[in-house]
């Protein structure tokens, strides 16, 4: 089986994704590239990136696009999300921010990104950029174990991808048990449910995206600030 590329936070730059296509061509055996989230940011202008997303160039990996907290936010001001507004970026990064982002995607990408879905699930992993709870959902290497078993369940997943920390991680739930009681009226009732082993991974953004291989489930973490082809740090 062939391995997975999973980037984030192109934030609208066009040379940093052409960038990690060409790493992406010295790597072997890469069949699909999954971009999950923050497709665009307040940069000068995001639409020759949303352009090269939607008609990829011949020998491009083809992208596989999910939606993420910045393409939300911007729907969600452009009246894409019912009643919401982008509340949430004007808090946390003022009005200014927001007026640059709106400038710099055209209105025709507005349909396309609207169209694009909250996550995949390809085997037994979920892709999302956030989390099963939320696209704002920052899961980091500290986040309560509890916490990550919920956001695996809710999808019934084994390996959870999340991109919205920015950050590159392996957490690995190794397995265990959920006891649970309930009392009614025929009396006490107890079960035990075995509780597979499970991850949550953290892919980075910008230069650092991951590759992941659902076969052998070996994980390598790459950083294209560094030298040409040289690996951050990997699992087997």
């Amino acid at each position: 089986m062939e391995r997975w590329a999973l980037v984030s936070g192109l934030n609208g730059d066009l040379d940093l994704y052409e960038r990690i296509q060409r790493d992406l061509k010295r790597q072997r055996d890469v069949a699909s590239l999954f971009v999950l989230g923050d497709l665009v940011g307040a940069c000068t202008s995001c639409n020759a990136l949303l352009d090269r997303l939607r008609r990829p160039k011949p020998g491009d990996l083809t992208p596989d696009c999910v939606y993420g907290w910045r393409d939300d936010q911007l729907l969600a001001e452009c009246g894409y999300r019912g009643e919401r507004k982008a509340d949430a970026l004007r808090q946390n990064e003022g009005e200014a921010s927001l007026a640059n982002l709106l400038a710099a995607v055209d209105p025709d990408h507005l349909g396309w990104l609207a169209s694009l879905q909250f996550g995949f699930i390809e085997l037994d992993c979920a892709l999302i950029h956030g989390s099963s709870a939320d696209v704002a959902d920052r899961l980091t290497e500290t986040t309560s174990p509890l916490i990550l078993m919920d956001r695996l369940t809710r999808l019934d997943v084994n390996r959870l991808f999340t991109a919205r920390s920015g950050r590159q991680f392996r957490l690995e739930l190794t397995g265990g048990e959920i006891r649970s009681k309930v009392t009614d009226h025929s009396g006490e009732h107890q079960a035990a449910q075995a509780v597979p082993k499970r991850s949550v991974i953290g892919i980075g953004e910008g230069d650092h995206y991951t590759l992941y291989d659902p076969a052998t489930d070996h994980l390598t973490f790459l950083d294209l600030s560094k030298s040409r082809g040289q690996r951050k740090r990997g699992f087997g």
